[in-house]
């Protein structure tokens, strides 16, 4: 891949914004990243980026927002919708819109240049994937590493009381 490959990342959670960023940025991508709908906007105006990943949810206006807005200024630019609400409706309309993929969050580079079609640049491990009880142990303890620890900033971001998450925590790890 060259270095002349861009990518434009929307996102208003900084954390996902910024490991997608250096993610990508390692694997070659030129990256311009935006927390919203106006920075988005003119950065694709500006770059005419070939890709674009468009959180679905984000305040004022929407991903969806931008999606169309793209595709009038750079109709070139393929662009994937990530969200943290995953519904038919919403994927059905980012695909009517022009979308070439959607997908939940949390979701990590592999995932997003899959959605683009993309193949992966290391061959894929020959064991199982993680169990259910895994990948949620792991949701837990990226989540509270980003709290920087604090059990009820986790709490919630993950949506549960306090302590659910404290409970969980106490088991030992799958």
């Amino acid at each position: 891949m060259s270095t002349a490959e861009t990518i434009l990342i929307v996102d208003d959670d900084d954390v996902l914004r910024q490991r997608l960023e250096k993610s990508l940025a390692r694997r070659g991508w030129t990256i311009f990243a935006a927390e919203g709908f106006e920075t988005a906007i003119a950065l694709a105006e500006t770059h005419q980026p070939q890709r674009a990943v468009l959180d679905l949810k984000m305040p004022g206006k929407s991903g969806l927002d931008v999606l169309r807005k793209i595709r009038e200024i750079s109709p070139n630019t393929k662009c994937v919708i990530l969200t943290g609400y995953g519904s038919i409706t919403n994927a059905v309309e980012a695909v009517k819109l022009g979308a070439v993929g959607y997908i939940t969050k949390p979701a990590d580079a592999d995932q997003v240049l899959a959605a683009f079609g993309e193949s992966r640049e290391t061959p894929t491990p020959d064991f199982p994937p993680p169990s259910l009880a895994e990948a949620q142990w792991e949701h837990i303890q990226r989540v509270l590493a980003d709290s920087g620890g604090n059990i009820s900033e986790a709490a919630r971001r993950l949506d549960i009381p306090r302590r659910t998450l404290q409970r969980k925590l106490k088991k030992n790890a799958p």
